[in-house]
């Protein structure tokens, strides 16, 4: 290091991981701890424990697992979502077709994670929702709506609005839109909140998923 410099201080994103198998619960804060910029500020065994370590630890990312005793993860990331300000929670599921990932999908969570996914691409999925990403695989809509429709959608779309949907179901952030754009953040916040107006959605997960169901989305 050069005389002088200042070090990067490397930011931490905290997490709170939520799973009844203690076996899982030590496996992710064992990988999440070797990323260098994770830290796991708590492990907890079903729902109502994680909304108080939510609101205890005021983390930044909640891992949840769906299937707990007592009260499930369904409930705790709908009631976690009610926070302010709230964390990001990520479902952690063993199975993509499942029901309750779909309705925790709706209830709030920016996406899932499979508890199979590799060590290293584990902690890069983290990263990337604690960025502001969606985290829906390709193919996401067809796997956990595999009875719903296509969607046709609404005539008043713009051809912005359009590429703004498209972007969503790609998982892209706000600064990610605007540099493809070449639009302002601010810009392209003011364009999201309108589209998920007249699609009647409230939250960006659920755009991501009706853009998949939309076709604007390519499947991989």
């Amino acid at each position: 290091m050069a005389a002088g410099r200042t070090p990067r201080r490397v930011v931490m994103i905290r997490v709170v991981v939520a799973d009844d198998d203690p076996l899982v619960g030590a496996h992710l804060r064992t990988i999440l701890a070797s990323a260098g910029d994770i830290e796991v500020v708590d492990t907890v065994a079903d729902g109502a424990a994680a909304v108080e370590a939510a609101i205890r630890h005021r983390p930044d990312l909640v891992l949840m697992d769906l299937r707990m005793p007592g009260v499930n993860g369904l409930v705790a990331t709908d009631q976690i979502a009610a926070l302010n300000p709230a964390p990001v929670v990520v479902v952690l599921t063993t199975f993509t077709a499942d029901r309750y990932v779909a309705a925790a999908l709706r209830a709030g969570a920016s996406g899932y994670v499979l508890k199979t996914t590799p060590p290293r691409e584990f902690a890069d999925l983290i990263r990337t929702a604690a960025a502001g990403h969606t985290i829906l695989p390709p193919g996401a809509a067809r796997v956990l709506l595999p009875a719903a429709p296509s969607v046709t959608l609404p005539n008043g779309l713009s051809e912005r609005d359009r590429e703004i949907l498209t972007g969503l179901g790609q998982g892209l952030t706000n600064a990610q839109l605007a540099a493809r754009l070449h639009l302002t953040e601010a810009t392209i916040k003011g364009y999201v909140s309108r589209v998920l107006t007249r699609l009647g959605c409230t939250n960006r997960t659920e755009a991501a998923l009706l853009a998949q169901r939309a076709g604007l989305v390519k499947y991989g």
